[in-house]
């Protein structure tokens, strides 16, 4: 079915299309009583305004933007954005806001598109997540003037609203928990290095074995996949000395360990504790179910999309500290051998 125009509307009520124009946006130059008719023509058709052209046209583009600078594969299997993304959408929806989403694969290609939809006018506002120290990023939305809400610790969000959550505070609790039951060796498969909530997981993490008056824990890097994480993880089970508990800073690689404890003939939790962060379908449906920190992702892309529309009203906005994840013991952590198994 063929999308009305304002030429139909024009024809069904027997005037011009610049009487239309003003009519449909409230403009001087019409009586009272053709718009009325007007409108009520255009609601008859279900005409809706393009919102391409009334943005060119100096209104809003009733859109915002997110660009995620990692492999599009990532969304397909981690949970974490379609949570975040879920809740970012039930607030837009509630506004009539759309999402502009957008995969690239560098920080230069990031900025690029946040310049093209601005300067289009196709977005009104943005979120940047992933957030790094000296983001380069942040200067550049600045300088162009988009409204921009930062995902991630506001000690780097160069003066952006920030909507974060203590990830510093989850991993003290995991820590204090492993250490409860008798753990003396952590260590931990971390997201990319140069990630700033990834540095404050790192430091929270030395902090947390020296107060719990462990060894530091061995820290691997990796770039979030299955593949990484399976491969870290064998790294670790084959060190002359292994971990008797792991950290996962993601399900997805929490869940890839299992497979190689497996292929090591290893029992989880029995030869080794495994958490993962953040708790998903993922960690539930495997056996055994993974220990977890868990919170309210929905709630949290809720937070920073009303957040980014109070932003683009013109309100002030401040940063915004969500609840940190929570530990939740299940049935991938017990205590450690009670002596190191013989190879």
């Amino acid at each position: 079915m063929k999308r009305p125009t304002m030429a139909d509307i024009a024809r069904r009520a027997g005037v011009s299309k610049v009487a239309v124009s003003y009519a449909l946006n409230d403009q001087p130059g019409v009586s009272e009583s053709t718009r009325a008719s007007i409108k009520s023509i255009a609601e008859e058709l279900g005409w809706r305004p393009n919102s391409a052209a009334r943005a060119l046209t100096g209104g809003r583009a009733q859109a915002v933007g997110l660009v995620v600078r990692r492999p599009a594969r990532t969304l397909g299997v981690e949970p974490f954005f379609m949570e975040f993304i879920s809740g970012v959408e039930s607030v837009l929806a509630e506004r009539s806001y759309a999402l502009m989403l957008q995969m690239v694969t560098t920080q230069a290609d990031e900025i690029e598109v946040y310049r093209r939809w601005w300067g289009e006018r196709r977005v009104d506002g943005a979120f940047l997540m992933d957030l790094q120290a000296d983001d380069v990023r942040i200067p550049a939305v600045k300088d162009i003037g988009l409204p921009t809400v930062t995902i991630g610790p506001p000690d780097v969000s160069g003066g952006l609203p920030a909507v974060w959550s203590d990830d510093g505070e989850s991993v003290h609790e995991i820590v204090r928990y492993l250490a409860a039951i008798g753990h003396r060796r952590i260590a931990r498969v971390a997201g990319p290095a140069d990630l700033a909530h990834t540095a404050v997981r790192d430091a929270a993490l030395r902090d947390a074995c020296r107060d719990a008056g462990l060894t530091e824990a061995t820290v691997i890097h990796t770039d979030y996949t299955g593949d990484e994480g399976a491969r870290a993880t064998r790294a670790l089970l084959i060190a002359p000395e292994r971990p008797t508990a792991i950290v996962f800073d993601n399900d997805i690689m929490a869940v890839a360990a299992l497979s190689v404890a497996q292929e090591l003939n290893l029992s989880i939790p029995a030869d080794v504790s495994i958490v993962a962060w953040d708790e998903s379908p993922l960690t539930q449906v495997v056996r055994p179910m993974l220990s977890a920190v868990t919170r309210d992702i929905p709630a949290y892309g809720a937070r920073s999309a009303s957040a980014l529309l109070d932003l683009i009203s013109g309100e002030e906005v401040g940063d915004i500290r969500e609840g940190y994840a929570r530990f939740v013991p299940r049935g991938s952590t017990c205590p450690p051998p009670a002596r190191p198994t013989p190879r």
